[in-house]
């Protein structure tokens, strides 16, 4: 399994139900180093699963923590949410307040 850390869109039910054809069982984290911005989505598939079209998104920096879900992926599902993520975001690796090395989606 692979650790996720959402602190967006992910955490919908909705979101979770199309993209992975299930609720996932997150527990709470916190991520420090990055702000938070947001982008404007165009994907037509990533609007349709979440019903918003601004998404949030990190890049690095100096801000307030960032509280979040971490949810334990396959490696078949980690590839669909870097699909739902799209050329937004890119997937990295992070330390978070826990102690956990989880994958995190930051501004492409």
């Amino acid at each position: 399994m692979e650790p996720l850390f959402s602190y967006g869109t992910l955490q919908l039910d909705q979101v979770q139900r199309s993209q992975f054809g299930r609720l996932l069982d997150g527990t709470d984290d916190v991520l420090h180093g990055y702000v938070v911005t947001e982008i404007q989505i165009r994907d037509p598939a990533v609007l349709d699963a979440s019903g918003v079209e601004t998404h949030l998104a990190l890049v690095p920096g100096d801000g307030p923590p960032i509280a979040g879900k971490v949810f334990q992926l396959t490696a078949q599902e980690l590839e669909t949410a870097d699909i739902y993520e799209s050329e937004n975001y890119v997937r990295v690796r992070v330390p978070l307040a826990s102690g956990t090395r989880a994958w995190v989606y930051v501004k492409a």
